[in-house]
């Protein structure tokens, strides 16, 4: 087993970036092989961090994992996470940290919520079993979106997960997107764009978007099933 995990800067940012994203993909239940980028689960996320990547105010890091498992009870690749949002901290004190994780990326990044620095968390058709915890996610802004034509994780799980989750959070949003599957191909553009908006708007860089807005505004479980406009523009009015 690797020693440690590794951060892989996405783009080139600004010496003194207004916020820092983390960015942790998929993975398997139980798996101690090399956690290397040439995995399928690594390279599905290098398209979502390339497009945050464009903006030079934000500093983007691909986690590379260790190992590819979860390997339970030892959750390693949210101890990665952790590991990851700690270097962050120590490159650029005082910035905040937005996650953004799919499957077992998504798992992890809700699990290292509670992390000081952390201010909001992105969980795309995250895997989840109805033993994880919520309370950490008090005070974040929290983002969760799943296919309606998924068969690898469980879009009641992560609903169910969220409904605990608007107890200890007043800005948690989830969103159905109809037709899509895990691995986001299908509406691409629909999943990119509505992890554009969320980042930049909790980050300040640009207005909070409506769409978001509207659901985290709504007392549980209002907010939690919204349906994903297709083909919505990034900046664009509903």
């Amino acid at each position: 087993m690797a020693a440690l995990p590794r951060l892989d800067p996405i783009g080139r940012s600004s010496a003194d970036p207004a916020a820092l994203v983390l960015v942790l993909h998929g993975g398997r239940a139980n798996s101690t092989e090399s956690g290397e980028p040439k995995r399928l689960a690594y390279r599905r996320m290098l398209p979502f961090a390339t497009m945050l990547a464009r903006r030079p105010e934000l500093d983007v890091q691909l986690l590379r994992y260790r190992v590819r498992g979860w390997n339970a009870p030892r959750k390693d690749a949210q101890l990665d996470a952790e590991w990851g949002i700690t270097e962050l901290a120590k490159r650029h004190p005082g910035r905040p940290v937005v996650l953004v994780g799919h499957s077992m990326g998504g798992r992890a990044a809700l699990g290292a919520a509670g992390a000081p620095e952390v201010t909001a968390v992105c969980a795309l058709a995250p895997w989840l079993d109805g033993s994880d915890p919520v309370e950490q996610l008090a005070d974040r802004s929290v983002l969760i979106a799943h296919g309606d034509r998924e068969r690898w994780t469980s879009p009641r799980a992560s609903y169910d997960y969220a409904l605990r989750a608007a107890a200890v959070t007043d800005r948690i949003a989830r969103f159905d997107i109809h037709g899509a599957g895990h691995f986001m191909i299908t509406r691409s553009a629909d999943w990119h764009g509505l992890v554009r908006r969320f980042v930049m708007g909790v980050t300040g860089l640009e207005p909070e978007d409506r769409d978001i807005a509207n659901a985290m505004r709504q007392p549980a479980p209002g907010g939690l099933r919204v349906a994903l406009a297709a083909g919505r523009r990034p900046g664009a009015d509903p």
